[in-house]
């Protein structure tokens, strides 16, 4: 492959033969299947038309050039450091996150209607945690079962009555989406410490050098300001009169996002700080530095709930600030997001959403819920126990792809072993059918190959406004027929392109 058809000086795509196809050219391998939503290619095989420009572009590429195309943006990924940990049974482990040549593709319109629910859900979300920390209301009125709320590991009594600034109990939000060939559905929120965004703007980097211009002819929206809003949205939530001090609070370097952590707080020219490096004094948080205390305004942290503050939380923590959560409470500083949203999204408690959202909105949800079983209901128990090799089971609070099992994947022994798990602790898993996740274009072992795929938008709720990244982490199963996206679990990630226009252009000649 010549350096100038991918790299800076063009990518080549003026060449492509107009005429493409599944199972034609690069595509000679690849597999259109009905039951699957394929992000490139119609059911019949024909190009959708958002992705004509892009099927066109790999469609004249050989193997060989594919492959330097892919090694490069690997690359990148190795030279910048762009890393996440992996806990193994007796060590954690450092990787490079696998990334994918292949850009996702979504339309402008389709883009809409997943902007407009996720709008709709945090703002529900934000309401119902104001309420359960404060009237109660939603519980009196039996929208989501008190009893699963307040026995939740996540929900915070001392957050009872706390003044939440501009009642924003989440200021970032990563919300995980998929789509089947019914559409568009949330299978989970994450309200605590979502992560992933670095690895969304790292990816854009790294596709947007590889393809320059087949990204300007498509017309592609920036993700670029993420960074910036993120630090707008921040600033929002106080009330100053000069500039505020912004602290990234990270648990460390062993921490598996911490890669993250010290970008976001690089590119908002912000503190990061780890518990040791703060100071309360008369219930004010200060960092201390080479030339004296300073004082910190807000903190952006990624450190759960239970070390932020070994006074009022986990006596044991080493990672949190002891007076943080007095701070917080008196009003000195801002914490985003704020302690005890967890409840929020707990699994068990996903499943009452579009309740949650018909209440406090008065609105039909835009956004679809995936089917959910809850094992603390005897039904839902009973229909897991039965179907266990039909289902995917996920414990409640759990992240990462850790403590889940997915049924058709599973042997007869771990069923059974999951199983005596979910007699004994019922209240603790849910399940869901395995879904016919969406599969677009990916770059795997010398070909181009179809793999199953969802994204995780990044929504940040400030004092006044919503502000929603027009992209997000788009996670990747690289291991055939794999169905787990999380890098964690031996998945990867890829650009997403959210196109500007309605009706993409032709691509230009050469």
């Amino acid at each position: 492959m010549t350096a100038s058809r991918f790299g800076s000086s063009g990518d080549g795509f003026g060449d492509a033969p107009r005429a493409c196809s599944a199972g034609s050219g690069a595509f000679a391998d690849y597999e259109v299947q009905e039951r699957f939503y394929d992000e490139l290619f119609r059911p019949d095989g024909t190009v959708r038309e958002a992705c004509r420009q892009l099927v066109a572009s790999l469609s004249a590429a050989t193997p060989e050039e594919l492959s330097t195309l892919q090694e490069g943006v690997a690359r990148r990924f190795i030279h910048e450091g762009i890393t996440f940990t992996v806990l193994g049974a007796t060590k954690m482990s450092e990787h490079i996150i696998p990334i994918d040549c292949v850009p996702r593709v979504l339309t402008a319109a389709e883009w809409d209607h997943i902007d407009r629910g996720l709008r709709q859900r945090l703002t529900a979300m934000n309401l119902f945690l104001r309420d359960i920390y404060n009237e109660g209301r939603s519980l009196r009125d039996g929208i989501v079962p008190a009893d699963l709320v307040l026995g939740c590991p996540q929900y915070r009594v001392e957050m009872r009555g706390v003044k939440v600034p501009h009642d924003v109990y989440v200021a970032v939000c990563g919300t995980d989406i998929v789509r089947t060939n019914e559409g568009f559905a949330v299978l989970e929120d994450n309200l605590r410490v979502p992560s992933g965004v670095s690895y969304m703007l790292a990816c854009r980097a790294a596709i947007k050098q590889a393809f320059p211009r087949l990204y300007r002819a498509q017309g592609v929206q920036e993700i670029a300001q993420y960074p910036e809003s993120l630090y707008a949205t921040l600033t929002s939530l106080g009330s100053w009169s000069g500039d505020p001090r912004v602290a990234v609070l990270t648990p460390g370097h062993y921490n598996s996002a911490y890669y993250e952590h010290a970008f976001l707080a690089g590119e908002m020219g912000a503190e990061l700080v780890e518990g040791r490096d703060l100071v309360v004094h008369d219930a004010v948080v200060y960092v201390r530095t080479v030339s004296g205390l300073k004082r910190i305004d807000v903190i952006y942290r990624r450190v759960d709930d239970d070390f932020l503050d070994p006074v009022v939380f986990r006596e044991d923590s080493l990672l949190g600030v002891p007076g943080l959560f007095n701070a917080y409470r008196t009003g000195n500083v801002v914490i985003a997001n704020a302690p005890g949203t967890g409840v929020a999204d707990d699994k068990a408690l996903y499943s009452y959403v579009p309740r949650i959202i018909r209440y406090f909105l008065d609105e039909d949800p835009i956004l679809a819920n995936v089917e959910t079983h809850l094992c603390r209901e005897s039904d839902g128990l009973a229909y897991t126990l039965a179907n266990l090799e039909n289902l995917v089971v996920k414990e409640v609070g759990g992240s990462g792809g850790y403590g889940m099992m997915v049924g058709p994947h599973s042997t007869a022994s771990e069923r059974e072993a999951y199983a005596d798990r979910l007699r004994a602790d019922p209240t603790n898993f849910i399940s869901q059918p395995v879904l016919d996740l969406s599969r677009a274009g990916c770059f795997v072992d010398g070909r181009l190959e179809p793999r199953h795929v969802d994204v995780r938008p990044f929504v940040l709720r400030g004092r006044d406004d919503i502000r929603i990244a027009p992209g997000g982490l788009c996670r990747v199963a690289l291991r055939k027929g794999g169905l787990v996206v999380n890098s964690s679990q031996g998945g990867g990630c890829k650009d997403l392109w959210i196109l500007r226009d309605q009706h993409p252009r032709d691509a230009p000649e050469m």
